[in-house]
């Protein structure tokens, strides 16, 4: 009876060995990924009635390599974000895309044998933009030639893992981003005055990420 429950006790902390985060894994998660801009805008755009910008689901990746038990690096990437953009005054007047992607430096609490990792990170943002362009509303009022200038920011990250086995886990995270921008634009004096604007856009989004997670 003795012996049955030693080897017990040795099967139970070798699968839980199995199942933990360790140095030297890879692990990639795959879910859904919103976005959820904390808009804002100077100059023209933030002066007709309110700027606006809309949320979007995407596809979203992260690639992570544990350094030791507790220190993780990932990479977030994305299938690409569509926003429509408009204001108060206008209604939506164009459309924009753009990547996010992300590296962050974590923290994992808790010690290598645990199921339940919960962490925390921070690190760097780059965010391309393209494809942005007015719609028939926004060149109904005079508007043309949208572009919208690559963003460097921080950005700040608590997400938690549960170790399903010892190859799959269920992750909830949640990102704050740093995404500041210009908006060049020109008028042709429909709705604003004729010339050439360079509008300050705050996007500053949250990014809200439930994925399935797979470990290598």
């Amino acid at each position: 009876m003795k012996k049955l429950a030693v080897a017990a006790l040795v099967l139970s902390t070798l699968s839980t060995g199995a199942w933990a985060h360790e140095q030297g894994e890879f692990f990639i998660r795959a879910g859904s990924a919103t976005v959820r801009p904390t808009e804002g805008a100077h100059g023209t755009l933030g002066h007709l009635n309110g700027f606006n910008v809309d949320n979007n689901t995407q596809l979203g990746l992260t690639f992570t390599y544990m350094a030791t038990d507790n220190i993780g690096v990932e990479l977030l990437a994305a299938t690409p974000f569509r926003h429509k953009i408009g204001t108060g005054a206008t209604g939506d007047i164009a459309k924009v895309h753009h990547l996010p992607p992300t590296l962050m430096a974590q923290w994992y609490f808790g010690d290598a044998s645990s199921k339940l990792r919960p962490y925390v990170g921070a690190g760097i943002n780059y965010t391309t933009f393209w494809g942005d362009k007015f719609n028939d509303n926004g060149k109904e009022t005079g508007l043309s030639n949208l572009s919208l200038k690559d963003s460097w920011g921080l950005a700040g990250q608590v997400g938690l893992d549960y170790l399903i086995n010892r190859d799959w886990l269920i992750n909830a995270s949640v990102w704050y981003m740093d995404i500041d921008t210009k908006a060049r634009y020109n008028s042709d004096g429909t709705a604003v005055p004729a010339g050439h604007y360079s509008d300050k856009v705050r996007l500053d989004p949250w990014v809200f990420m439930f994925s399935a997670g797979y470990r290598f």
